[in-house]
């Protein structure tokens, strides 16, 4: 626990990045009593997590992988309570409303195709709620609707949360529970020793017996140096912010949300950019149309702010959880839903990276599933 003047800093955990996935399992692992040392790259880092939807989300995810299905239920039913521990440790309210979720169609086929989608996920699950709405139904629970939406899937488990307000949420808390948090840090190299880490960032040199990387795009280079595959990719997502207006909108939905703050965000693109987190007209305009149809109301409100983040991605679009066979005691931690998965990555993975038994789920998230032919379909 000693920081010397070879600038040499020992703790029981390091975590290599500090955005929303990285931030959640240092907080959780210092729940549990570990000394944790978090190092973030600091705001020239792609951060997803100030780009992000900031969506709860379950509806739809893993019918064809019924393990992530049940893995972000797991998360989203813990996070009532996950949202009142960090109010008790930061004093920050993230803002969680889970009224359940809309998924809105724009056709016949779309409402077809959603419906065999989530049957599917009550086929595999058993347990799996969720309502198909036709127009007059989904306008009862919805008066402002546009009448070019069709219909619309509910699933009761959906919500949202301010996504600035979890960032600073989980920064805070962690701190409060004993997490020495280090901006600014620039990973070079991890060396592995039995029962040790030493990871190097310019003059300064970290060690622990346990390294969790939550790097997004950065664990890639990360991952290989431990013996671990982390294939991820960036994928761009363009998001636009309106003007504060009046609430009209008590329901998270896929493409339109108000915030707690009274803006409305409008997004759900997903584009193959690199690491290019510019926007475009283009796609804003379909971002913009699309919101339009479903709240037509929305036609006159000033639009304030847009901006593009890069989520990261799996080929699969599905997470990756591992400990390295090869350097048992270091973890890789990756995925696209950081807000969704949080108190799962708090509450489940921690007690695993301290030696608990591995989540159930977690199984088929190797790293290693890209390396034969078997690639599911999309997560999202």
């Amino acid at each position: 626990m000693s920081q010397n003047a070879h600038s040499v800093t020992q703790s029981d955990v390091i975590v290599i990045g500090g955005g929303l996935v990285g931030s959640a399992v240092a907080y959780g692992l210092a729940r549990q009593g570990a000394d944790t040392v978090l190092l973030d790259q600091g705001d020239i880092a792609f951060r997803a997590s100030r780009g992000n939807f900031g969506l709860v989300w379950v509806q739809g995810k893993g019918h064809d992988l019924p393990d992530y299905s049940r893995w972000t239920r797991s998360s989203a039913s813990r996070w009532p309570g996950f949202a009142e521990a960090l109010m008790a440790d930061s004093g920050v309210d993230v803002q969680l409303r889970q009224p359940g979720g809309f998924h809105m169609c724009f056709s016949d086929d779309e409402l077809i195709e959603r419906q065999l989608r989530l049957q599917s996920l009550q086929d595999a699950l058993g347990d799996y709620p969720f309502e198909m709405l036709d127009a007059a139904e989904l306008k009862a629970r919805l008066p402002l609707i546009g009448p070019s939406v069709v219909g619309a899937s509910y699933t009761p488990q959906d919500g949202h949360v301010n996504p600035l307000k979890l960032l600073r949420a989980l920064h805070v808390s962690g701190q409060t529970k004993g997490v020495r948090y280090n901006s600014g840090v620039e990973v070079d190299t991890i060396d592995c020793a039995p029962g040790e880490f030493r990871v190097t960032a310019g003059s300064r040199r970290f060690l622990a017996p346990r390294v969790v990387l939550a790097a997004g795009l950065g664990n890639p280079q990360l991952a290989r140096q431990v013996g671990l595959h982390a294939p991820v990719a960036p994928n761009r997502g363009q998001v636009l912010i309106s003007e504060r207006v009046r609430p009209f909108l008590d329901y998270p939905t896929i493409n339109v949300r108000q915030t707690d703050e009274g803006t409305v965000q409008f997004g759900d693109s997903m584009e193959e950019a690199g690491f290019d987190d510019r926007t475009s007209t283009e796609v804003l305009a379909t971002i913009a149309r699309r919101g339009l149809a479903t709240f037509p109301l929305l036609r006159d409100v000033r639009l304030i702010r847009a901006w593009g983040a890069l989520r990261v991605m799996s080929p699969d679009g599905f997470p990756i959880y591992q400990q390295s066979p090869l350097h048992p005691g270091a973890f890789v931690v990756t995925c696209h839903s950081g807000v969704t998965l949080a108190a799962a990555h708090a509450l489940r993975i921690a007690p695993w990276i301290l030696g608990g038994p591995m989540p159930d789920e977690l199984g088929v998230f190797a790293g290693e599933r890209f390396l034969t032919d078997k690639v599911f379909s999309h997560a999202h």
